[in-house]
């Protein structure tokens, strides 16, 4: 069994609707070394990041504390837009938040999957970078909830599974944001 730390980016320095990949803002920078200080006793671990720069950029001040590298995993990244217009795309991630996984597009269930299956794999114990969507399918697949967004994680919170045997299971919710994200 793996116990993996799922770590919410730091705040990002614009919005979904304003650039496909930005990197922190200060309080997101602030964050992250907040995510850093709290995390160092437990290791080092794995660290395992989104390719996005927001993620990477939340990851970095731990794998400095510990002196390792990251691990870059597509398959925990942010969900994939159908569109690159950044106005559509907003508006298209404020539909899909209020569906259920059973209801959207083939290609949707599949990187969902994907999320799952790359948290599920872990053999030993990680902390993982990632997104909203990202760590409410991993929620959703742990506490068995189908809705696309069942937990509004803040920036830089950390919520703690155990994957054993291809199954999650929640141990600790990250703090929650004030309003749900879009």
């Amino acid at each position: 069994m793996a116990r993996i730390y799922l770590v919410r980016h730091g705040k990002a320095a614009a919005g979904w609707g304003e650039d496909v990949d930005p990197g922190l803002d200060e309080a997101g920078r602030e964050q992250a070394e907040e995510v850093a200080r709290k995390l160092t006793p437990l290791g080092p671990l794995s660290i395992i990041s989104s390719p996005l720069a927001r993620a990477r950029e939340t990851a970095a001040p731990l794998a400095r504390k510990w002196g390792v590298g990251v691990a870059i995993e597509k398959r925990v990244s942010e969900v994939p837009s159908p569109t690159t217009d950044l106005k559509d795309r907003a508006g298209w991630l404020g539909k899909l938040m209020i569906s259920e996984w059973s209801s959207v597009e083939p290609e949707l269930r599949a990187w969902r999957n994907g999320v799952i299956e790359a948290l599920s794999e872990q053999e030993k114990d990680a902390v993982v970078f990632t997104h909203y969507i990202a760590i409410n399918a991993a929620m959703g697949a742990a506490v068995g909830d189908g809705r696309v967004v069942c937990f509004s994680p803040g920036n830089g919170s950390v919520t703690v599974m155990d994957a054993d045997n291809a199954k999650l299971s929640l141990i600790e919710r990250g703090v929650e944001a004030h309003s749900r994200v879009v």
